[in-house]
């Protein structure tokens, strides 16, 4: 009998079934809107990072299609031999303006813009110092660095000095998301910036869920706390509130310029595609015209947020229209996710390892898309499962 090599993958697949921390991944068969079309059944999507509505906005489909007659599908090679694109350019300027910086720098992903920064900035020999409940992005480019990496408490900037103060190797680099996608709430920016230029260290946020939500017209949260010019590297994403695809790096002229001879996924792998790039200069574009989207996206998580409250559900420490609804063990969300999808609500459980052991949740994702009367529904079914589950009076 051969000898089943891949036997170990099985059980990790067998486990994760039994702890209830396997991901059913559903296909949605619609556009991305506040309703998705699932398993043929129209239901409110209530977890994508759709923040604004952009992701099926017409304008942003037009500019995609014309981008497609302009300058055809692919980009056909990385930006370092024969891939930028005029469009390319147009866009890297275009977000450096929106970000109120130098210069910028368009990559694939957010999270290849955390690869891309982290090992090009640090080394062997050199420090990250890192939030505990930072993003996989970070914790992956900073392992791919090879510097050392040093924790501290989440938000607290006792212990973020009390490592700063430490014996440190070479270059320190200090990184924090600016929203935490579980939680929702804001680094402690202006006090992370005070402490790294009290100890000589460089500043990095990831404000992939600080784009399009914070700051005037979703500028993000170095605009929220005008801090403009003080953090050194800004990196963020395109794919959430933005509603397309592709990562960013904002700062000075010459951190794009270095970037631009050092950052490997910049280096060695291909540009955006121009549709997505269309896309994107459309969308930023009417962020800068325009935050009524932005405060539309606020109030609906205000109200939503309240209202859960109101019910008798704990929504954590959230600062920002993400309002994690947290019930602990992991069985437990499953089943709601499961019960709440048979209520006309897709909300996906969040479970180990993207939150802690103990700390699984369901993690609502309000909309600027999202009508009142949309949000009411959702009120009413989360009210309906609570209460059959005894989650809630």
């Amino acid at each position: 009998m051969t000898e089943n090599r891949l036997a170990f993958v099985e059980q990790v697949i067998a486990d994760l079934q039994e702890q209830n921390l396997y991901n059913n991944i559903r296909t949605i068969q619609s556009p991305q809107g506040a309703w998705v079309t699932i398993e043929g059944r129209k239901v409110l999507n209530m977890c994508s990072n759709n923040y604004l509505g952009l992701a099926n906005h017409p304008a942003l489909r037009e500019a995609a299609r014309k981008a497609i007659d302009d300058y055809g599908v692919g980009p056909g090679a990385v930006r370092s031999i024969a891939g930028t694109m005029t469009v390319h350019e147009e866009l890297d300027k275009a977000v450096a303006a929106f970000k109120r910086v130098e210069a910028a720098l368009t990559l694939q992903s957010g999270f290849m813009a955390n690869l891309a920064v982290m090992p090009a900035l640090v080394g062997k020999g050199d420090t990250i110092v890192s939030d505990e409940l930072n993003h996989a992005s970070i914790i992956d480019g900073a392992r791919l660095s090879r510097a050392k990496v040093k924790v501290f408490k989440h938000a607290d900037m006792a212990s973020l000095e009390s490592v700063l103060a430490g014996e440190n190797e070479g270059r320190v680099l200090v990184v924090t998301d600016g929203v935490f996608s579980m939680d929702g709430d804001i680094a402690k920016l202006p006090e992370i910036v005070k402490l790294a230029k009290k100890y000589g260290a460089l500043t990095m946020v990831d404000d992939a869920h600080g784009e399009g939500v914070l700051g005037e017209n979703g500028r993000g949260i170095v605009d929220h706390f005008k801090l403009h010019g003080q953090v050194d590297v800004e990196v963020g994403t395109f794919s959430k509130a933005i509603g397309t695809v592709g990562g960013f790096v904002a700062g000075s002229a010459k951190l794009i310029e270095f970037l631009k001879q050092k950052a490997r996924p910049f280096l060695f792998s291909s540009a955006l595609t121009p549709p997505d790039v269309m896309a994107t200069l459309e969308s930023i574009k009417i962020l800068t015209d325009s935050g009524e989207l932005v405060d539309r996206l606020w109030d609906n998580g205000r109200y939503f947020k309240a209202e859960m409250q109101k019910r008798g559900f704990d929504v954590g420490v959230s600062e920002t229209p993400i309002t994690p609804v947290m019930l602990g063990e992991a069985e437990v969300a499953a089943e709601m996710s499961m019960r709440l999808f048979d209520n006309g609500i897709f909300a996906s459980k969040i479970g180990f390892p993207t939150v802690p052991q103990g700390k699984a949740r369901i993690r609502v994702m309000i909309s600027a898309a999202h009508e009142k009367s949309d949000l009411d529904f959702a009120l009413e079914q989360f009210t309906k499962v609570g209460r059959d589950m005894g989650l809630i009076k």
